[in-house]
């Protein structure tokens, strides 16, 4: 597979070499390029599909997350006192976001950690009751990864304000995952323009 890399850059955002940027290339073309495969996939739910979004072909490419993160930072609404990603896929992006923001920000594990200092604990890193945090998700099929890790938080008595996800592919998308105020940057129906569907 060859990925098409773009060297347009974010408009706010330095490459790290100093030098102005322009303005950042469509979002969804990008995320398409990179990270849309066709063929015979199981999809975590069980279900199959024709397609796949391999987030990781988005969240390893450094320019293309650079301005994931930018976007998702523009999302997180006012007052957030902290990030948070479910382990493994969200972690790149929690990452990006939070050295963008300067938010700080935990990992919600999928099982709790059964060694080390944290042994029992399904949170890695500092997080306290009251806080306002926004759980970022990359790609949302059913919403069952990201209403547990929204779970585990709910019950640390973190307020879960929103869960922002890179992509929204759900059969029936709505501002609601779980009970949770929810968004996404990108709708599966941009990234399948021009792919045949």
């Amino acid at each position: 597979m060859t990925l098409v890399r773009s060297t347009r850059r974010s408009k706010t955002w330095s490459a790290g070499r100093g030098a102005p940027v322009g303005p950042a290339p469509d979002l969804a073309s990008r995320v398409r390029e990179a990270a849309l495969l066709e063929g015979d996939f199981v999809l975590s739910s069980g279900k199959r599909s024709s397609f796949y979004v391999d987030k990781y072909l988005f969240s390893t490419e450094p320019a293309l997350l650079r301005d994931i993160a930018a976007a998702l930072a523009e999302r997180l609404p006012p007052g957030v006192d902290r990030l948070a990603g479910v382990e493994l896929g969200a972690v790149p992006l929690v990452v990006a976001t939070a050295l963008r923001t300067g938010l700080p920000y935990v990992i919600v594990r999928k099982a709790a950690k059964e060694y080390g200092a944290s042994a029992g604990e399904a949170v890695e890193g500092v997080i306290e009751a009251g806080e306002k945090v926004v759980l970022l998700e990359d790609v949302v099929s059913t919403g069952t990864q990201a209403v547990k890790a929204a779970g585990v938080l709910d019950a640390l008595g973190v307020d879960v304000v929103e869960v922002v996800a890179v992509l929204d592919r759900r059969e029936e998308p709505g501002p609601k995952l779980g009970g949770f105020s929810f968004q996404s940057l990108l709708k599966i129906d941009e990234l399948r323009v021009g792919k045949g569907d």
